[in-house]
C-alpha cells in the first residue's frame, strides 16, 4: 500500500509530465473501482457536482462533512492518488483541505466563483498552506471560473481574466489552473500562452478538442466533470426502459466482477 506522501508525488510527476494526464471523474466506491481497474487510468479525480447528486444535493451544495465523507470512500477504494472536487473550498479552504488530506487525498479542485482577485488569491494560499502544514506535496488544480460564470463579456475580457487570475494562483503556489469551458484551439493556444506550458487544465466537453489535441498545445491535464455520471445514468434509463417493455435483460448486459 502507497503511503499519502507517494501518492502526492506520483501526482505532481504526472502532472509535470509531457503527455497530459486523462482523469475519468468518478463519484463513489464502485464508479472508483471501475474507473481505477482501467490499465490506462495513472490518478483518480472525483466529481463534484456527481457527488452531490448522488446524495440528493444540487451542485455546490452538498455540506463539506458529506463531501469530505464520499471522498473518503473514494480514497478507500483505490491504491491510485485521488485529487477532490472540494467545490469552492467552503467556508475555511485551509480547513477544507487539512480535512481532505486527513483522509488520504493528495490534490484538489477548489474554484473561485469569480469572487474579487484579492480573496480567491487568500482562499487559495490558506489550501495551500494547510497542505505545507500537513507535510504533503499537495495539488492543488486552482479553478478559475471566467468563462463559465462569465458569460455575455467580450471573449478578450474572458481570456484576460483567466489568465490573469491563473497567474495570480500560481504565484500563491497552485499547481495548475483549471478554466472549465468551450476551449477552442484558438482559445487554448491563447491561455497556454497566458498562464504557462504545462499548467492548464481543461475539461473535455461534447465540440471540445481531442486529450492529444490538448496535449500538444501543452496542456496538463483534462477531466471530464459529471460526464461519466449522466452516461452511466443514462445506461441505467435505458436498462429500465427495456426491463418494463420486455422483462427481460438484454443478452448483451457485462457483469461486473
Amino acid at each position: 500500500m502507497t503511503t499519502a506522501h507517494d501518492r502526492a508525488l506520483t501526482l505532481k510527476s504526472l502532472y509535470e509530465a509531457p503527455e497530459i494526464l486523462r482523469v475519468v471523474n468518478v463519484w463513489d466506491a464502485i464508479s472508483t473501482k471501475v474507473v481505477s481497474d482501467l490499465p490506462d487510468t495513472k490518478a483518480i479525480a472525483t466529481a463534484g457536482h456527481s457527488i452531490a447528486a448522488s446524495h440528493g444535493f444540487a451542485d455546490g451544495q452538498i455540506p463539506m462533512e458529506a463531501m469530505i465523507a464520499a471522498v473518503a470512500e473514494i480514497v478507500a477504494a483505490t491504491d491510485l492518488p485521488v485529487t477532490a472536487d472540494l467545490d469552492n473550498g467552503y467556508d475555511d479552504p485551509g480547513e477544507t483541505t487539512r480535512r481532505a488530506i486527513g483522509v488520504g487525498v493528495v490534490g484538489a479542485n477548489i474554484e473561485d466563483r469569480l469572487v474579487p482577485l484579492s480573496e480567491a488569491v487568500a482562499r487559495v494560499e490558506a489550501s495551500v498552506k494547510a497542505a505545507e502544514a500537513e507535510g504533503v506535496h499537495f495539488q492543488l488544480n486552482a479553478r478559475a471560473d471566467s468563462f463559465v460564470l462569465g458569460r455575455g463579456r467580450p471573449i478578450d475580457e474572458i481570456v484576460a481574466d483567466a489568465i490573469e487570475r491563473g497567474r495570480a494562483y500560481l504565484d500563491a503556489g497552485a499547481s495548475l489552473v483549471f478554466v472549465p469551458g468551450p476551449l477552442d484551439r484558438g482559445l487554448t493556444e491563447r491561455l497556454v500562452a497566458g498562464i504557462g506550458d504545462r499548467k492548464l487544465s481543461v475539461i473535455g466537453l461534447p465540440g471540445a478538442l481531442p486529450a492529444a489535441e490538448y496535449e500538444a498545445l501543452g496542456v496538463a491535464r483534462i477531466s471530464y466533470g459529471p460526464l461519466p455520471q449522466r452516461v452511466a445514468l443514462r445506461a441505467l434509463r435505458d436498462l429500465a426502459t427495456d426491463l418494463y417493455g420486455g422483462g427481460v435483460i438484454p443478452q448483451d448486459t457485462p457483469a461486473l466482477n
